[in-house]
């Protein structure tokens, strides 16, 4: 959508009650709050012949990520791009970097991405007001659909894996955990906590130092038979959990659960960054988790609910997770995060921080 394009939200009338002394029936119509869209551009855009003016904008962002940011033709085409779905009450610009090639596989990946490093830290980088970063997941799958036996048919340590092998199964008193492997989520938590704490200290070697990171946590996808029409950054067409959860021979039954299981984990983990200020400064993460989303079919193989396929979301599923998150970054933009809001339980005057 080209930058300035609005969007009224009126998905139902606004109406106050009547003043007093009004006729009866007489009702107040409230103006329907206007919304802009994101304006994206992509580094080829600032080196072309008529760039951008990212000044005329209230804030522009920088942005990099996985498919869920990926603006390449055939992801367009197959799913929906989660940026392309905020909206905000300023004019917002963002640059993303997951651009028209091919997006972030893996979190180390953005060492090795050389428009994002240099718009971030280059002599000639703008000041950003934030970055949005959509990383972590394809991580988190990549340690799922590790196999229990490497290719000369020796065990993998369960510290190299999210999954147990039947023999290594807990109690069935663990629920769900009884397949999880705890040794391997440390190590998983332990990289992802590196790869954030070198991403801010790129931001901080550049203009942006000390500006706020944006990132989102995943929603829970229903393992199931349902892949993308060409590969993806994981290097396959998909699915991705559903053949491995079916290898580990977890129960068709506990997929679900799994899947929910290892998702809240990333969610909790990444919300536990941002809780350590000192280490983490400026970071702010958004739970997507939080947003209720309409789970795919079991066993479908297409579009289903929410979903276009087992780990991408459909436009309906984008809409939802970016209006809410939408919120979340203009709240921090506008410096409306800082504000102490008062609770009538505790007295007059008290108050309780906003993180």
């Amino acid at each position: 959508m080209a930058p300035g394009a609005r969007l009224a939200f009126q998905s139902r009338e606004l109406r106050a009650p009547p003043p007093r002394g009004a006729p009866p029936g007489q009702q107040l119509r409230i103006s329907p709050t206007f919304m802009d869209h994101l304006a994206c551009f992509t580094p080829a855009d600032l080196a072309g012949r008529t760039p951008p003016d990212l000044g005329a904008f209230r804030w522009k962002l920088l942005a990099q990520g996985d498919s869920w940011f990926s603006n390449a033709r055939a992801k367009l085409n197959a799913h929906a791009n989660l940026l392309q779905e905020l909206v905000f009450k300023a004019t917002v610009a963002a640059v993303n970097c997951a651009g028209t090639g091919n997006a972030l596989s893996h979190m180390v990946d953005l060492e090795s991405s050389p428009d994002f490093v240099r718009l971030l830290t280059g002599p000639d980088a703008p000041t950003w007001d934030g970055v949005l970063l959509s990383v972590g997941g394809n991580d988190l799958i990549a340690a799922a659909r590790t196999p229990a036996l490497n290719w000369n048919g020796e065990p993998i340590p369960l510290e190299l894996r999210l999954l147990r092998r039947q023999t290594e199964w807990g109690p069935p008193s663990a629920g769900v955990a009884r397949y999880f492997s705890e040794p391997g989520w440390a190590t998983y938590a332990a990289y992802l906590r590196a790869n954030v704490k070198h991403l801010l200290s790129l931001r901080d070697q550049g203009p942006s130092a000390g500006k706020p990171v944006f990132m989102h946590c995943y929603a829970v996808p229903m393992p199931r038979p349902a892949g993308a029409e060409g590969n993806d950054e994981l290097g396959a067409s998909g699915p991705w959990l559903f053949p491995a959860l079916k290898a580990y021979g977890v129960p068709s039954a506990d997929w679900a659960a799994v899947s929910r299981l290892m998702v809240f984990h990333l969610a909790q983990l990444l919300k536990s960054f941002a809780a350590e200020k000192e280490t983490f400064p400026g970071l702010f993460i958004f739970d997507s988790t939080a947003v209720p989303l309409a789970l795919a079919a079991p066993g479908s193989t297409g579009i289903s609910g929410d979903w276009h396929n087992e780990i991408h979301l459909n436009h309906s599923g984008c809409f939802k997770i970016a209006r809410a998150w939408s919120e979340h970054i203009e709240m921090v933009l506008d410096g409306k995060h800082l504000i102490q809001p008062t609770t009538g339980r505790k007295g007059r005057g008290s108050s309780s921080a906003n993180v």
